[in-house]
């Protein structure tokens, strides 16, 4: 079997991570859902600057759009093709009974510390869309948290970004919890409410990696051995947390009423050092309530070679030994993912601006 068909079996999505007018309009997207077991997609302004900057797909809605700001645009342009994907996926959502077939729209990364902005951006994207298939992501900040809360207890479906430590996983999930409390106060239904936490993987190795090089040069032995191995270890550490709530008496009753748990969605999945496996973020990772967002040379990588099987529970007591070794050799994982998670903020807000700055040029170019 295909190993991508295969990770349903064993509880896992898989999605893409990527969107364009062009995979939409050419088939692409649909074929990947109906042929390759796709359930999931999501965007951001990065791979959506790439796509409008790498084809003319966009000039006439731009040109259409004559006089409008670059944020309006871009609202405009962002809704009409997430709109188009949800409809791709629509039949996943409709087999899965609502529990898969999402597509992910951010609110605007410069709004992460902002609790009302986000809420006000969140709703109107919702209404915008219109499809009951639709994630909202908004950055797991303290802000954040806050928004989270008042979305999801308003039945708009959240997925929750730049997820690093397990402290911030833990606040999130509490805040899924409940916003589902308050629906059950409201007697509104709680089988239609959709959420995932997602973890970010490569960033935090990229990161721990380059500290423990730095002991390595001062001639640590130790620091050698935990190359690479932070990222894993923090990813099933989350996932045993998720397991302790998921059991809590808390859970139960809200599950009871009908709730649906938040999965833990993997991102940043592409192996960005060449010495390290390209799957190293892939099969280590397998377990039921998960979902792994893939660049399309992953999921490309993955089918080729990838072998699925339940992975993600095995070796915690090891991933429980690499965050003490890590605190051991003088590695701080708080000051770590504290600055992976502003260091998130300022690359996605970047990415947003230069975004800006394309629609800009493409509109100035057609006059």
């Amino acid at each position: 079997m295909n190993p991508l068909l295969a990770l349903s079996k064993l509880g896992q999505s898989y999605w893409l991570d990527d969107l364009s007018r062009a995979m939409i309009d050419n088939g692409e997207l649909r074929r990947r859902v109906e042929q390759g077991g796709l359930t999931g997609v999501t965007s951001n302004p990065s791979t959506f600057n790439a796509a409008i900057g790498n084809s003319d797909d966009y000039d006439r809605r731009i040109d259409a759009l004559a006089g409008e700001p670059p944020e309006r645009v871009y609202a405009e342009l962002i809704t009409a093709d997430v709109r188009d994907a949800c409809d791709v996926l629509r039949p996943a959502y409709d087999r899965t009974e609502g529990r898969d077939g999402f597509v992910s729209l951010e609110v605007s990364p410069h709004l992460a510390h902002d609790t009302e902005r986000s809420i006000l951006e969140a709703r109107r994207y919702w209404q915008a869309v219109a499809r009951p298939n639709l994630f909202i992501k908004i950055p797991g900040t303290s802000e954040g948290e806050a928004a989270i809360e008042q979305l999801l207890s308003e039945g708009i479906n959240v997925n929750i970004t730049l997820l690093f430590s397990l402290e911030r996983y833990e606040a999130v999930a509490l805040a899924h919890m409940r916003a589902l409390e308050r629906r059950v106060a409201d007697k509104a239904p709680l089988h239609s409410i959709a959420s995932v936490a997602s973890f970010f993987l490569s960033r935090i190795d990229t990161l721990v990696d380059a500290l423990l090089q730095e002991k390595i040069r001062s001639g640590s032995r130790e620091a050698e051995r935990l190359l690479g191995r932070c990222a894993i270890a923090n990813a099933k550490l989350a996932y045993r947390r998720f397991e302790t709530m998921a059991s809590s008496p808390w859970w139960r009753s809200l599950e009871g009423a009908g709730a649906r748990p938040q999965r833990l969605l993997w991102a940043s999945t592409s192996t960005k050092n060449p010495d390290f496996d390209d799957l190293m973020y892939v099969e280590p990772l397998i377990g039921p309530h998960t979902v792994n967002t893939l660049p399309q040379k992953t999921i490309a990588a993955f089918a080729d070679h990838g072998t699925a099987a339940s992975t993600l529970t095995k070796g915690v007591d090891e991933a429980t030994q690499v965050m003490l070794d890590l605190k051991g050799i003088g590695i701080d994982l708080h000051r770590v993912t504290e600055q992976l998670l502003d260091d998130g903020i300022e690359k996605f807000s970047k990415a947003y601006d230069e975004l800006m700055s394309t629609i800009a040029e493409r509109r100035a170019r057609s006059r």
